[in-house]
């Protein structure tokens, strides 16, 4: 078969139908991209077989396939695991999304370490999480955790201490009648859902930030307290009821020093 016609579709001016007769008439044969066009040599009066066109098309295929993950890379930069479930939702083949992939990194638009470092130069900027975190969400787009290892390592120590003291700093600030103890327990965890190191997260648990403020303390034993004797004064009294609340304060992080005169002034008040 020959090409008799070659048009530009409507719809899309990139892509052009090819038309093709066998001397005794012309019907629709395909349509192509225009860089596949070019490549093939494809023009009015070319000879086509089988052979030719099913190659024709397959290269078409990965063409589109291509140019859909180059769009895809064109919002922000992505990891090879990303360009690859991307491909397989679009359903192609296993084969298609190798070469896919090998093109992309060759022209260097896939680059894991490249991405990695950038990650992390846009976490520490615009977030409060640490290293350990940051590197999950590395390895969770796919990216090898010796690249992602090394590219937390920009997370210096002064830097992770000026981030936890700044979340404990506001953290501090909200009341939440606790114990000291149980605000450093929440604290601590805290800071290591956050991924800061443990030696970043001790030094900052004992600095001046949170150094125990008695009064503090008294008013959330107090409030606690009173919490406590409502909840148990109905079922328990006296002796039974003093326990119970003893017992309650006692796992919410307050000294037993600290508790038997209040429990002693609260109770008398009933």
């Amino acid at each position: 078969m020959k090409i008799t016609r070659i048009t530009t579709q409507k719809k899309n001016k990139s892509r052009y139908n090819i038309f093709l007769g066998d001397g005794e008439g012309e019907k629709y044969g395909f349509s192509v991209d225009e860089d596949i066009l070019i490549k093939f040599g494809l023009q009015k009066n070319a000879e086509l077989d089988d052979t030719k066109i099913e190659t024709i098309l397959q290269k078409d295929t990965v063409h589109k396939i291509y140019t859909q993950a180059i769009n895809y890379l064109s919002y922000r930069m992505r990891t090879k695991k990303e360009i690859r479930d991307f491909l397989i939702k679009k359903e192609a083949e296993p084969e298609v999304v190798e070469e896919i992939i090998d093109r992309l990194i060759n022209e260097k638009l896939i680059d894991d370490e490249q991405f990695a470092e950038m990650f992390v130069r846009t976490r520490m900027n615009t977030s409060s999480k640490g290293p350990n975190v940051v590197k999950s969400e590395l390895m969770e787009k796919g990216v090898a955790a010796n690249i992602a290892t090394e590219a937390v390592t920009v997370f210096s120590y002064e830097l992770q201490y000026e981030k936890a003291m700044k979340l404990l700093e506001k953290k501090s600030k909200q009341k939440k009648n606790l114990s000291f103890r149980k605000l450093q327990e929440q604290w601590r965890t805290l800071l290591m859902q956050k991924g800061f190191t443990h030696d970043v997260i001790n030094d900052v648990l004992n600095g001046e930030i949170v150094e125990k403020d008695e009064a503090v303390e008294q008013e959330a034993l107090r409030h606690q307290a009173d919490k406590l004797i409502r909840k148990f004064e109905r079922k328990y009294s006296d002796y039974e009821l003093k326990n119970k609340v003893k017992e309650g304060l006692y796992r919410k992080g307050f000294t037993l020093e600290a508790i038997q005169p209040i429990i002693e002034e609260k109770l008398e008040e009933q």
